[in-house]
């Protein structure tokens, strides 16, 4: 999960924090005999009681002190935690590129099985509730796997995929959202549509088909964000017919289409960096930061201070005479 910062239901209590520095500083300067008259024996004498190491102590039970009041006006703010929980429904459509430059070596073994591997982890990263689509691009688009929870038919869907020639962006846009059309209706809300998104993986540019901005915008129309991921590395080349092609990674073209459709752009060179780009993926949609009051946790931790400096306090008038 993203960092996220503490929240509370009374921010305005937090304001008692302020007695915490103004304590500490009244500490301090007792301590110091900043604002002890210097010839009040009686004051000397009642310091002298303690012995020295005792001074250690006191510190210790008057941090103790301090610590459990912030805890406690923490605690009367009333702190919201956040955990991830999953969305209860949405369809995904997972869109590969199949085109030949899929072939390249520079993602070992070569992208096209790096590729499956990493689709077939993010397949089982999504909360059981979602449908998952999947569909295959080069010169045309179409879709192996309609939205289901059959996270085995999106597997088998995956490992059959084949490169083709020729790339069509535009074309695999708008048949992921044909593909979010067929998922199936919620029976207790059938006339609601589910929440739907598409992961885009491809690592060329629009060479056939409809133009891709075009299909984006389409996408945005639709309330369909597209996370885009830019996949492979500047060096990659394949070879066809004794020539060798160079095939390095459009960036712009992916970043235009997440941004026209309110999505994201990602980049992978490496079956590392493309399998942590899934998993960041799978936790931006199918996952929800939900709140919880933390009241008690808080009120607990105050309560294990105040207990340490009571023991400190105990420890202290152990040692008087």
């Amino acid at each position: 999960m993203d960092a996220i910062l503490l929240r509370f239901l009374e921010p305005a209590r937090l304001w008692w924090l302020v007695l915490v520095p103004l304590i500490a500083g009244l500490y301090v300067a007792l301590s110091l005999k900043l604002i002890v008259p210097r010839k009040d024996r009686r004051n000397r004498r009642l310091a002298n009681l303690l012995p020295m190491e005792s001074k250690w102590k006191r510190h210790f039970a008057v941090t103790s002190a301090l610590l459990s009041l912030v805890m406690l006006v923490v605690a009367f703010a009333r702190p919201l935690a956040y955990t991830q929980v999953p969305r209860e429904r949405a369809t995904i459509v997972l869109t590969i590129d199949v085109s030949r430059s899929m072939m390249a070596e520079d993602v070992s073994p070569d992208r096209i099985t790096a590729a499956k591997e990493a689709a077939k982890e993010f397949v089982d990263m999504l909360p059981p509730g979602f449908n998952l689509a999947v569909v295959a691009f080069a010169a045309s688009a179409s879709i192996i796997s309609p939205p289901s929870l059959d996270r085995g038919a999106a597997k088998r869907a995956i490992d059959s995929l084949e490169l083709a020639p020729s790339t069509a962006i535009g074309d695999a846009i708008v048949t992921s959202l044909k593909a979010l059309e067929l998922a199936p209706k919620d029976p207790e809300h059938p006339d609601d549509p589910a929440p739907g998104a598409i992961v885009l993986l491809s690592d060329g540019a629009t060479n056939s088909g409809i133009d891709s901005a075009t299909a984006a915008d389409r996408a945005k129309e639709a309330g369909v964000p597209i996370y885009t991921i830019a996949y492979g590395t500047p060096r990659g080349y394949v070879i066809e017919n004794g020539q060798r092609y160079s095939v390095p990674v459009d960036h712009s073209e992916l970043a235009e289409i997440a941004q026209r459709s309110n999505g994201k752009k990602f980049s992978a060179e490496s079956r590392q960096d493309l399998s942590e780009v899934y998993e960041t993926i799978a936790r931006q949609i199918g996952y929800v930061d939900e709140a919880t009051e933390v009241t008690g946790r808080y009120a607990g931790i105050s309560l294990l201070f105040a207990i340490i400096a009571a023991v400190g306090v105990i420890s202290l008038a152990a040692r008087w005479p």
